[in-house]
């Protein structure tokens, strides 16, 4: 049973900066804890790299991933210490490799399985398509339906397909860099407001990554799974998960298929969750969800000044 009638969410990829989480390291002896046992997890010095940079080490995917990960406990870690209990949601949910966080704070994975296995991720993402072969790119002002229509004429015989559908009227597309591209011409031909390339590494949530997909099943098994506590909304169909076996199911769907945030969210929000928390660097997802859920509340939870309002944001939603 959940103690609070809210959802609790976290980021993906993106949404990294060098020193985050820094401040609760040294103010929370349990977000110290986090960063330490990432370290030995990952076998070399992760909060480093977090803490100092350099920002190129960083962003390289296979360590932004463990990292925006270990940040995001470490800040839900000491808000829960403040609370004097594990924070209980309706439902607990993250956008790509946040949804791997949300494991961790529900308990089906330790937070030493979760780091290596979103290092493996990471480097198995950057792996699958060579460096400037893949691209990504937000489409402003077009729906589903349009933006399908409009990957399907740019595809030809590549990759082109929606990625992420974040909120109404945003969707990023992924695929081969030229399919993309031509896509993104189409798109403003069709009427959408705005293209913006994106600065990644990879083509992720595409049929180019399958084959991480299948590796990643093997990853799995290596792992300690727990059944959830809290359902876990998943990524790759809007629908709460709980059990194990679901859990896993969605993870493999989710790293070729579109992740369907704004369904998501507002699947939770129709089975109760009245509040949104977003623990994390950035604040991506707290405006995502704004203009997702109209008139919902969400609080983005990221320093050390956020602990007390998510405090009383987390209790002002205790049933």
């Amino acid at each position: 049973m959940s103690d609070y009638d809210c959802a609790i969410v976290f980021p993906g990829q993106g949404a990294q900066e060098v020193g985050m989480g820094r401040d609760f390291r040294g103010a929370y002896a349990v977000s110290r804890d986090v960063f330490d046992e990432a370290d030995e997890a990952v076998g070399f010095k992760l909060s480093k790299i977090i803490f100092e940079g350099p920002e190129d080490e960083l962003t390289k995917t296979a360590i932004t991933q463990p990292a925006i990960l270990v940040t995001s406990v470490a800040i839900l870690r000491a808000v829960g210490h403040e609370l004097g209990k594990e924070p209980r949601p309706k439902f607990y949910a993250g956008h790509s490799l946040g949804e791997y966080t949300a494991l961790v704070a529900d308990g089906v994975l330790t937070l030493g399985d979760a780091a290596r296995l979103v290092h493996k991720r990471g480097a198995l993402m950057q792996e699958a398509v060579p460096l400037g072969e893949g691209a990504m790119a937000a489409v402003m002002g077009l729906d589903m339906a349009a933006a399908l229509e409009v990957c399907a004429l740019a595809a030809g015989s590549e990759v082109c397909g929606p990625a992420n559908v974040n909120s109404p009227g945003q969707i990023v597309i992924s695929g081969n860099a030229g399919a993309v591209a031509r896509a993104g011409e189409i798109a403003k031909e069709r009427g959408a407001s705005r293209v913006i390339p994106l600065k990644v590494s990879a083509p992720f949530h595409c049929a180019l990554m399958r084959p991480v997909a299948d590796k990643l099943m093997e990853a799995f098994a290596a792992c300690d799974w727990k059944e959830p506590k809290i359902p876990i909304m998943a990524n790759a169909d809007a629908s709460a998960k709980e059990s194990a076996d679901a859990i896993k199911s969605a993870l493999y769907e989710q790293t070729y298929k579109p992740v369907l945030w704004a369904d998501g969210v507002l699947s939770m929000a129709g089975a109760g969750a009245k509040r949104f928390a977003e623990f994390g660097p950035g604040n991506v997802l707290s405006g995502l969800i704004k203009r997702t859920a109209k008139g919902v509340p969400a609080l983005s939870v990221n320093k050390i000044a956020d602990v007390g309002k998510a405090v009383d944001f987390l209790n002002g939603a205790a049933q």
